[in-house]
This record gives structure tokens, sequence and C-alpha cells, in this order.
């Protein structure tokens, strides 16, 4: 486990034993995913965004701003609908 610090701009450095164990290089991709209340950092593997890459490929119309909001309006349904 290793501690760090949040700059002003909102910053962190991933310590070394965590760089070292998730093999992350500069340049890769991290991933922040919210669990509860907990915060989960991963990198992203090139073969996880290959496979998701055009995941949505012939459901967007538009500008993918639109249909991530028309998502986000359906997550907020569905919380509602499932009392949460």
């Amino acid at each position: 486990m290793g501690i760090t610090s949040v700059t002003r701009n909102y910053q962190v450095t991933i310590p070394k034993d965590i760089r070292e164990l998730q093999d992350i290089k500069i340049g890769d991709k991290i991933v922040f995913s919210i669990e509860g209340g907990r915060v989960e950092v991963f990198k992203l593997r090139k073969e996880t965004a290959e496979k998701v890459f055009g995941s949505w490929k012939g459901e967007i119309k538009g500008p993918s701003t639109a249909y991530v909001r028309k998502l986000r309006k359906e997550w907020v349904t569905r919380e509602k609908r499932l009392g949460l």
C-alpha cells in the first residue's frame, strides 16, 4: 500500500510499488472505478481497450455527448425505479 498527496491541481503521484505491481509506464491509461464509496485505480490494458473499442458502434446517432447524456438520464430513471 502506498500513500500519496493530492496537489493543488488535483494530481497524484502513483507510488513506486503500485506502478511496479501494475506495470504502469509513462503514457499508460489509468481507469478510476467507483464501487459504493470505494475508488479503485488500475491500468487500462491494451487487450481490454481493444475488446471494448467500437462496442457502441451503430448505437450512437449524433454527437457522443448527447448519447452519454441519454445514458445518464436512463440511469437516474432506473435508480428511481429501483429505489436507490
